[in-house]
């Protein structure tokens, strides 16, 4: 009787011996696929946890030239496209606009292995599109075509991608969409819309280059506000009274903080002659009436520019040709435009009054 009042009678639920083997197996098997696992991924570097990585998220549109594809969406409907990116999933999509600011993140990642091997505050490139699965091998193939280390998708069959956006801790979202990129903005992600160059310029290939416009982009838009509002003279006179009052901070702030946080990780290594990653502020404000404003407000927040071009409302299309950036971040369609006309891929940042002046 006392067995079974302790439950260790026969109709208690203890495993038998060979349920305890079996358990330790599927134990052992789990443990062995694991290792072989780690053993395989390791030749290669793994994608570094999204809490510890500059998570860059990128749309298909974005990241490749799917023009042609887009018509075909546009005119014919899904089913149709769906098709054709079956049909044509061995040819290789041509580069898009954010493809060779892709290649130069992946540059600066590989300069960051061999430094720091263990370490995973890198980029982590996440193909981020609203895509269908279907027409995810086309898209494998052409990232392995161009040896991309693109291990993250997310295809989300028509459903916005912000959700995931979220999930992933992205620290900035590139697409050639520029609903999605305003609903990104007003989830409080870093956002901006793609524009192809319309001509061909040589990037580098040894270092990532990385130009902002100031106010709506680094800084909020107060400034511009108040040059809609009440005009240029007005502006010059309120940016010298506060001059010692740091600007608030805009949307693109936190990527220009991340790409200073790599920089100091080479200059540790006293590589800073030779670091990958060089930082341009391009604004239309003019240096002796606004200028130290801005430079005293990147001082305070401990952020160091590595060139900052003053340009007094002249068009910034020429000085981005000598600079010749991966990508250039802008509030102002008019200024991506200009940009755009002279071969500089630049990238729309739908934030604050501008966009209430915008052709539409």
């Amino acid at each position: 009787a006392t067995d079974t009042m302790s439950g260790s009678g026969p109709e208690a639920p203890q495993p038998s011996d060979a349920e305890e083997a079996r358990l330790q197996e599927a134990e052992q098997d789990w443990a062995a696929a694991k290792a072989f696992y780690d053993n395989l991924v390791s030749k290669k570097p793994r994608p570094p946890k999204p809490q510890h990585a500059i998570t860059v998220a990128v749309s298909s549109r974005a990241l490749f030239d799917l023009v042609e594809e887009r018509r075909i969406y546009e005119e014919q409907g899904v089913e149709k496209y769906v098709e054709y990116q079956q049909n044509n999933e061995n040819v290789t999509l041509k580069p898009g606009p954010a493809f060779y600011f892709v290649k130069a993140l992946e540059h600066v990642n590989a300069r960051l292995l061999e430094l720091y091997p263990d370490d995973e505050e890198r980029f982590d490139i996440v193909l981020m599109t609203n895509n269908h699965a279907q027409v995810g091998v086309r898209l494998i193939n052409s990232i392995n075509h161009y040896g991309l280390t693109i291990e993250r998708f997310c295809m989300t069959g028509g459903k916005s991608p912000i959700g995931y956006l979220t999930a992933y801790l992205t620290n900035l979202y590139l697409s050639a969409d520029s609903e999605k990129v305003q609903e990104a903005i007003e989830a409080g992600i870093a956002s901006a819309t793609m524009f192809t160059a319309n001509k061909d310029v040589p990037y580098s290939d040894t270092q990532l280059r990385v130009a902002f416009d100031g106010d709506a982009v680094l800084f909020s838009d107060e400034s511009e506000q108040i040059v809609k509002e009440h005009g240029l003279d007005r502006f010059f006179e309120h940016e010298q009274l506060n001059e010692n009052k740091p600007l608030a901070q805009g949307p693109l702030k936190g990527f220009l903080e991340d790409l200073g946080k790599l920089q100091k990780k080479f200059y540790a290594k006293n590589e800073r002659l030779n670091c990958p990653i060089r930082t341009f502020l391009v604004t239309a404000r003019s240096a002796a009436s606004s200028g130290a404003r801005v430079l005293k407000t990147l001082r305070s927040w401990g952020l160091e520019i590595d060139e900052a071009l003053f340009l007094a409302g002249a068009p910034k299309g020429p000085i981005l040709v000598k600079i010749r950036p991966h990508i250039f971040f802008d509030d102002q369609m008019f200024h991506v435009e200009g940009a755009q006309k002279l071969g500089t891929i630049a990238a729309h940042v739908p934030y604050g009054i501008a966009q209430k002046y915008q052709k539409s």
